[in-house]
């Protein structure tokens, strides 16, 4: 294809354009991205209470105990990927997506943009560990029930597409069009993280997350099969855009005390399922204020835990190492890792001559993440990793390796024995 804009003056070109710019009405002011224009039936999306409720969910869940600025919502996170995704639509059509892509397609991408969080769960990832459908799952059945399904039928998209565009578990019913559109929202550049990483680090105070988005689209070029390839002058935007990953991983997303709360919550909420104190299903389709609401008044024994994470008192950090795949396997089973908890705690009891309680230990393991790479860089005929000279493979593994780290937690009473603890750790889990 060739490079630099492409108007398209045939019909199916017009009828793209008017499906992109006319219409949208409705503003929003964001404190990112200035007025973002909805059609009158996508505003009528964000007033639905399953949208609304995502101003109930803050992005990053526990984050505001380190970064208390971080009090953005889902909410505004979504309205913010549905702008960036208009945006790169329009630019890729101006470039030759237009070729293959349907007023259907187009609405139902918007929607999908818009809608994609409707299934997550409450207090950011903190639920992550636990035997939940995945919130793309939940997402797609919102979306696909009354009267969201009816709601999103009247901005001219389609229902199931824009849950397939979302679950990828779901068939995409031969659609090319779907996949393109798939790619698209999740992606190296996709708007989803284009939006998280400045949103986050605006928020945080931290300024390692801002990308130039603007110029990051000028360089992309539509695909049917790959979604976008870029030319030679991005590759310096995917190296900072990659760097600011690790970096808001690093000092943010990862950040001791955030893994800290988020662990205190992870712990009190299983504990709860597994005394039959609350069901999975409870858990499903709740708030931040829901899913404290839900634990008030129930009578699992490490419920205070999470009124701990609520008034602040975080465990402090006992020990830290890297992740290897030399440790225990058992370790990776959030329901298996408790015995591991159990003996930590027995042997600091005996060592420091007072009772540490199982509940007063955490072990935390931070997911697998990857660092997608996978862009072709199509004036270069080879895609990123075999053109930049600072990503190769090698050095992305190595920022998977690096920022996976074991970390144990424990109650701050015992701070000051934090090299017995210490030592106890290692020994125990090898």
């Amino acid at each position: 294809m060739p490079w630099g804009r492409k108007k398209r003056k045939g019909p199916a070109g017009g009828l793209v354009y008017s499906v992109l710019e006319q219409g949208f009405t409705a503003p929003i002011r964001d404190p990112l991205w200035g007025h973002i224009y909805l059609t009158p039936a996508l505003e009528a999306l964000t007033k639905a209470p399953q949208f609304m409720r995502l101003y109930r969910i803050l992005q990053l869940g526990p984050t505001y105990c380190v970064y208390p600025g971080a009090a953005h919502t889902r909410g505004s996170h979504a309205i913010g990927v549905y702008c960036l995704a208009r945006r790169l639509l329009k630019h890729l059509a101006d470039r030759g997506a237009d070729a293959w892509i349907s007023p259907t397609g187009i609405r139902s991408f918007l929607a999908a943009a818009l809608l994609h969080d409707l299934g997550h769960f409450p207090y950011a990832h903190s639920l992550k560990e636990l035997p939940l459908e995945s919130h793309e799952a939940l997402t797609a059945k919102i979306i696909q029930s009354e009267p969201m399904k009816k709601q999103i039928s009247a901005t001219g998209a389609d229902p199931y597409m824009t849950a397939a565009i979302i679950d990828e578990n779901l068939s995409a019913q031969g659609s090319g069009e779907t996949e393109f559109y798939r790619k698209l929202l999740s992606g190296v550049l996709d708007p989803d993280k284009l939006d998280y990483l400045n949103r986050d680090a605006r928020y945080c105070g931290v300024p390692y997350g801002a990308q130039d988005v603007d110029f990051i689209f000028s360089r992309l070029h539509p695909h049917p099969k790959r979604g976008v390839d870029i030319d030679s002058k991005a590759v310096p935007s995917v190296e900072s855009l990659l760097f600011s990953k690790y970096l808001m991983y690093r000092t943010v997303y990862w950040h001791p005390g955030v893994r800290s709360a988020t662990g205190m919550i992870k712990k009190s909420l299983l504990n709860a399922i597994q005394n039959q104190c609350i069901s999975l299903e409870e858990l499903y389709n709740l708030d931040d204020p829901g899913l404290f609401a839900l634990l008030t008044g129930r009578n699992a024994p490490l419920l205070g835990l999470t009124d701990k994470v609520r008034e602040g008192n975080l465990y402090a950090k006992a020990a830290e190492f890297p992740y290897t795949p030399k440790l225990p396997p058992q370790l990776l089973d959030i329901t298996a890792r408790y015995q591991y908890e159990e003996t930590i705690a027995a042997e600091a009891s005996r060592i420091l001559g007072v009772r540490v309680a199982p509940e007063e230990v955490i072990i935390d393991i931070p997911e697998p993440i990857t660092f997608e790479t996978g862009l072709y860089i199509a004036d270069e005929n080879r895609y990123f990793e075999q053109s930049s000279e600072v990503f190769t493979a090698e050095i992305v593994q190595t920022f998977t390796q690096t920022l996976r780290k074991i970390r144990v937690f424990v109650d701050p009473r015992y701070r000051s024995h934090q090299k017995v603890l210490r030592d106890i750790v290692h020994s125990t889990l090898g």
